[in-house]
């Protein structure tokens, strides 16, 4: 949407220097949809007024107004903070806005943390969109007590972008309009629309629906919204005006240094007619001259201006931009303009090794995927989102269940190994990215019982006995894995009929059960935090002899144990 300029530029201002630069922010900012050039003259004047049909805007009009330039602090920075409901009026957003721009940030950071989304960003662009919803005019449940509608984009000093949702939205069964407190037209909404509030109802006219669209479709392109180009980038494709970047940043610079919250319909609208309802038949907005002076640069060298992106007309191609946008032309190899950014069409499993653990130990192997283009060729800087999924307690050794990693210049984001919890069985490690239609991929894991390899008695004395009596030590041995304590290691122990047997006895030394009763086999043990397992005690009946007592681990290892009962001495 093209500017309508307030009849104000800044408030506040306390030195000439400063209120000297956000004159020139404005002046230096160029027509809806021209991208900065080092040409000037017959080049600025073009670029000044583009056709209606080329415009990536529709020229609808958007608020211009400036934040006051004496800034609220940022939070924690300063004992000046403003309270709740104090502060400048335009640091004030209304509660259901505020909450609705916090809500969309919280999802997006469990959706798609790669993108890194700030709610003060949606802030800003709901401020010069509609003024926080007209100054948070809007019900119980986050909906605007009136239509907000931009400008009909019938072509007359707008884009012209006939009907695509049969007047649902806008009321206009001609030609389309931009909707709601975010400013989506409904070509737009039709594929980015959320229902944030759970009434079961996609609304643009919402502020919890609206916002979350907002927020999904900045983040749209695997963009990460902390680097800078991503930001310009996401703000462009919005509303391609070099302007309206500017604007938006300026209001987020300032909703970043400290906001707070004000009730419902008593928020501060900017100076000047905004896109709230302008009525049937607008009357166009003149276009203000191009300046000589140059627009704000890029933090980084490269920093493109504009972004690729399909019209708004709601053709094929998606998506369309918020608030009437059209298409923006593929770059032209003029010096300066970045080469388009390599798209993901798929990621791809670049390891083969099988993702087995003992419980208890580090898996090995680690899940690693390769993101590449439609001539399957690396993509870089892609953020996958690696998941542990299923009934399990492994864990990354992050401590965590989710993450995500960047690609690599081979294409490829392998996620750290995975620590394998107590529980046995199969989970999955999924990976997947941030791209429509791009599908992730699977790996399945499992965890298997702790295990030994080795059994060694603790002690070295003889295990003897009168019939009739109890033994005087208790058998403890040791369990180890490759050398190392194993610990929580299923074990049994059992009273055998001879060596190479198993069967256990029914007669000659016995262990007692919770009822005193004589039991000559135990299941369920485990050896403790040192991998060591003591038994309970053992008994002689009246069978004289020697008797073998096996031991056996989960893993295979055994111990064989000899039991020695002597007859009493003669009277």
């Amino acid at each position: 949407m093209s500017a309508l300029f307030g009849r104000r530029l800044r408030r506040g201002a306390t030195t000439t220097a400063v209120a000297a630069a956000a004159i020139a922010a404005l002046s230096a900012s160029q027509a809806p949809g021209a991208i900065p050039s080092a040409a000037g003259g017959a080049q600025a004047a073009a670029d000044a007024n583009p056709p209606a049909e080329s415009s990536a805007t529709g020229n609808s009009p958007y608020y211009t107004e400036l934040p006051p330039l004496t800034t609220p602090d940022k939070p924690g920075a300063s004992v000046d903070l403003p309270a709740i409901g104090t502060g400048p009026a335009e640091a004030g957003i209304p509660a259901s806005v505020l909450a609705a721009y916090k809500q969309a940030e919280q999802a997006l950071a469990e959706t798609k943390p790669g993108c890194n989304l700030p709610w003060q960003l949606l802030a800003a662009i709901g401020k010069v969109e509609s003024g926080q919803a007209r100054g948070g005019r809007v019900d119980a449940n986050g909906t605007t007590l009136s239509p907000i509608l931009g400008p009909v984009l019938n072509g007359i000093g707008f884009a012209n972008i006939s009907d695509t949702d049969g007047g649902a939205y806008d009321g206009d069964s001609t030609h389309d309009r931009a909707v709601g407190p975010m400013q989506f037209i409904p070509s737009t909404w039709a594929t980015w629309g959320q229902d944030a509030n759970g009434d079961g109802r996609k609304d643009p006219n919402n502020i919890y629906d609206a916002a979350l669209a907002a927020g999904e479709y900045l983040c749209h392109a695997d963009r990460d919204l902390s680097v800078d180009a991503d930001l310009r980038q996401a703000i462009l494709s919005y509303n391609r005006s070099q302007e309206y970047l500017n604007t938006v940043l300026t209001w987020f610079e300032y909703y970043n240094k400290g906001t707070h919250e004000v009730p419902d319909g008593t928020g501060v609208l900017p100076a000047g007619t905004g896109p709230v309802d302008p009525g049937p038949s607008p009357t166009p907005t003149p276009t203000p001259p191009p300046s000589s002076k140059p627009g704000p640069k890029p933090s980084k060298p490269g920093d493109p201006s504009t972004e690729p992106s399909p019209p708004g007309s709601g053709g094929p191609e998606e998506p369309s931009t918020p608030g009437g946008g059209g298409s923006t032309p593929p770059s032209t190899g003029e010096p300066g303009t970045p080469a388009p950014k390599p798209v993901v069409k798929r990621i791809e499993k670049t390891g083969t090794g099988t993702h087995t653990a003992m419980a208890g130990s580090e898996f090995t192997e680690r899940a690693s995927v390769r993101a590449v283009d439609a001539a399957g060729k690396p993509v870089e800087d892609v953020t996958v989102r690696f998941e542990i999924v299923g009934d399990t307690d492994a864990r990354f050794t992050s401590g965590t269940s989710v993450l995500t990693r960047t690609t690599g210049e081979d294409g490829t984001a392998t996620a750290p190994a995975v620590q394998a919890g107590d529980q046995t069985g199969e989970f999955t490690i999924r990976a997947s990215v941030d791209v429509k239609n791009v599908a992730g991929v699977e790996y399945t894991a499992s965890v298997t019982a702790r295990q030994a390899d080795g059994l060694t008695g603790t002690g070295d004395k003889e295990l003897t006995a009168e019939s009739g009596t109890e033994f005087a030590d208790q058998v403890s041995v040791k369990a180890t894995y490759k050398g190392a304590v194993a610990p929580g290691v299923a074990a049994t122990a059992t009273m055998i009929t001879s060596a190479d047997g198993s069967a256990p006895r029914t007669d000659g030394p016995y262990f007692k059960d919770a009822d005193g009763n004589p039991l000559r086999e135990l299941k369920d043990l485990e050896t403790d935090a040192n991998g060591v397992l003591q038994l309970p005690k053992i008994y002689a009946d009246d069978t004289a002899g020697t008797f073998l007592l096996r031991i056996e681990t989960e893993g295979g290892a055994t111990l064989t144990v000899e039991l020695k009962v002597t007859a009493p001495p003669s009277a």
